[in-house]
Order: structure tokens, then sequence, then C-alpha cells
């Protein structure tokens, strides 16, 4: 299907030339737009785009009467979203402990009490994979709906090899029937299971020798991950599994600094980290490791305020010269939604951000941060056609701003109109 979008009030995130993997420092302020323009997409991708009183339809490639027309009149188009970090595939809910929370129990806590991370394992344990697929697919539905294009996906609530390998066969699943690009990431290092507890070391060991092998002969990965910090995995466990998963050809993705200053940021860095993630507890040694290297720092706003924990310094970060990107950490025990457009909300809100940073956090950084800005995160020729039609708003600024509702009319995914 051949897509041509016509009078769109604003395009946004454009680029021409040559293309950015990612903005950091001032450049996060930089979003390239163009008012009153029309949009062309063939066999998928973006074909090419400009203002409306250049349009000449007769040089379009390809262009015929089976090519959809679009009016975008009072609307803008974006990039779609790329969520960067989330644990999607999960069985059930944790409401319960959402209570504890209220009543002033801590994260770790509830960890200590067996919830958290190890009732999620449980429960996982217990369901079949077409339940977890079934669940699954009804999250990615509803993100789709609500801007996302691209999402990462992370095992880590089965902590044995076969409930770890479950999760990600369901993963692999989801990867061949949904429209979404689709990242899947072992964190066999969640947490360490109940039965583990005071042998730590024999489950990382666990991990290394057994469930990484494992993971690689069935290709079912694309990152390894590894929870280090406070109360879970230390600097050292971390650097061992990240080089056990780097042999077989998984790029480390990190949890870092959610409950201290851990050092994982550091390890991240030393290992060539696609992301490191969370980041609550950045200060200045976090933020010289960070400089200069290609590991992207990837905020979970959604953590912190359900979790009612402390804000990461972001506009320290950025005005040091830093990238970040922001993901919404979809999961069912610290941040239950996979709304990108209140994790928008909640950069500016929360972080302080210009709506300009917050956009390219969503878009183009986080897509870097899942390894996919080559092909998304902005509108450029030859890249995937992954883009959302807002309903009529009066500017950019309003989408953080409205952040009760959702401004999305029409959902296009993979050249193809989807909502």
């Amino acid at each position: 299907m051949n897509i041509l979008l016509i009078n769109i009030k604003k395009l946004v995130q454009i680029e021409t030339g040559e293309t950015k993997v990612f903005r950091a420092g001032k450049e996060m302020s930089d979003l390239h737009t163009l008012d009153n323009a029309w949009l062309y997409i063939r066999e998928g991708n973006i074909d090419s785009f400009g203002e409306m009183k250049n349009l000449d339809k007769s040089k379009l490639t390809n262009i015929s009467e089976f090519t959809t027309e679009i009016d975008a009149s009072g609307r803008m188009v974006f990039p779609s979203f790329c969520d960067s970090h989330t644990h999607i595939v999960y069985d059930g809910s944790r409401e319960i402990e959402y209570i504890d929370k209220i009543k002033g129990l801590s994260y770790e806590e509830i960890a200590k009490r067996g919830g958290g991370i190890l009732n999620s394992a449980k429960r996982l344990h217990e369901a079949s994979e077409e339940s977890l697929y079934n669940q699954a697919w009804e999250r990615l539905e509803e993100i789709i709906s609500m801007g996302t294009g691209a999402v990462e996906i992370k095992s880590g609530y089965g902590l044995t090899t076969e409930d770890e390998l479950k999760m990600l066969r369901v993963i692999r699943k989801l990867k061949e029937n949904s429209p979404l690009t689709i990242k899947s990431t072992f964190l066999g290092a969640h947490a360490v299971p109940l039965e583990y507890k005071g042998r730590q070391a024999e489950y990382v060991d666990l991990i290394i020798n057994e469930m990484i092998p494992m993971v690689a002969a069935e290709d079912l990965a694309d990152y390894i991950d590894v929870f280090c910090d406070k109360g879970f995995f230390t600097p050292y466990e971390t650097e061992r599994i990240l080089m056990a998963g780097m042999k077989y050809g998984l790029k480390a993705k990190i949890h870092a600094n959610e409950l201290d200053y851990s050092g994982g940021i550091q390890v991240g860095v030393k290992y060539g980290a696609q992301s490191v993630d969370h980041l609550e507890y950045t200060g200045d040694d976090e933020i010289k490791a960070l400089l200069g290297s290609e590991t992207m720092p990837t905020l979970l706003p959604g953590a912190a305020f359900f979790l009612g924990m402390i804000y990461a310094p972001v506009r320290k970060m950025i005005d040091s010269g830093l990238p970040v990107a922001m993901a919404s950490d979809f999961n069912p025990g610290s941040s239950p939604s996979g709304n990108m457009q209140l994790i928008l909300s909640m950069g500016c809100i929360k972080y302080k951000m210009l709506p300009e940073e917050a956009i390219n956090s969503v878009t183009l950084n986080s897509a870097y941060a899942m390894g996919v800005s080559d092909i998304l995160g902005s509108i450029a020729v030859g890249k995937k056609a992954n883009l959302f039609i807002t309903k009529p708003i009066p500017s950019i600024e309003y989408m953080p701003y409205s952040f009760g509702s959702n401004k999305i009319d029409r959902v296009i995914l993979n050249g193809e109109i989807y909502a």
C-alpha cells in the first residue's frame, strides 16, 4: 500500500540530508518541523515529503489510483514512539503490592517478603505460553493505540532456565505476529530466586553456564541485561554475566542506579552497553563516565513516579552534554502503564525538560536505546513508515501539556494504516 498524507499542519521530527543517530546536550532542544506539509509512503518506507505548495503528484514514484490519500488538515504527524524498556510479558497484575506501597513499605521490603519480581516469577511459572502471549498481545494493542511503534521486551520473570526460555519464546512469537518493531532482551539476572537465597554466586553461575548458552542456541535475544543495584547484583557479578553474554553476540543493557549509587552506570559504559536505565542516582562521576560514550542514559519516569522515588538529575545531565532517552518500564509492579504520551508529559513535568527535548527523548534517542535509530525515530527518507497522526491540536507543546488524553487519531505502522 502507498499512502499520501496531505495538508499536514506540522510534520514533526524531520531530517534532511545526513541523519542523526541521537541528539545530545544542547542539540536535544533541536526539533525540526515542516508546516503545511505532505508525506508520501511507498512500500512501507518514507519515500519523500515537502511543503504542500511544492507537491507535484506526477513526480511521486509509483503513485496511482491505488494510493490511499489522507487529508491531515489541522493535524500533526509524528514518528511513532520507541519504548526501549518494558517487561510486557507477565501474568496478571500486582495491585495488592500497590496497597503495600501506599502503607509505606519500600520496594526492597516488598521484595524481601517474596513480593515484587519474585511474585511475578511464581505466577509466570504457573502460566501457559498461550496465556502469556494473549495477555501480552492485548498490552501491545493498547500501546499501539497510544502511539508506540517499536518496543523492547525483557524476560526476567522466569528466573529458571525453563521459564526464562518460555518468556523469550513468547517474545519471539510476538515479534513474528505484531506490526510493532520488537527487540528482545534476556534478563535472567533480574532478581535472585528464593531457592538461591544465600547462594547468589551459584545463581550467577547458572545464568552464565546454562541460561545464556541455551538462549543463544535458540537465537531468542538481541540484548542481555542485569539489574545491577543495591540488593540485587553487584558490579562484579554484572561484569561476569555481560562478558558471558557478549561471547554469544548479546549486546549489553543494564538496570542501574535506581536504588543507590551502584556502579552499574560505569560497568555499562565499560562494556559498551546500548543503554543504562533508571539512573535516579546519577552524580558527577556517573555523568563523567557517560560523556563521550556510545551508551544511552535512559530514564524511566513511570517507575520513579509510581514508587515515589527521587527523580534523576536530568537538567544537569543534559546541560553537561549528555543525551537522554525515556521509556515506560511497563511492568506489573513498579510501572503498570505503557502510555508513552504520559512519559512524554512526565519528562516536562518532573524533569523540567523542554517539549522539544522530551520529544527527542521518546523518538530518536529512545530508538537509539533499542538499536533502531537507523530505521526509526524520525521522519527521514528511507526510514520505516511508523507514524501517528494526531487529533486536531494547537501546537507541539500541547502534546506534553495535555497529559490526560489520547491525542492520536490514526496510526501507521510499516506503511500500513493500523488504526
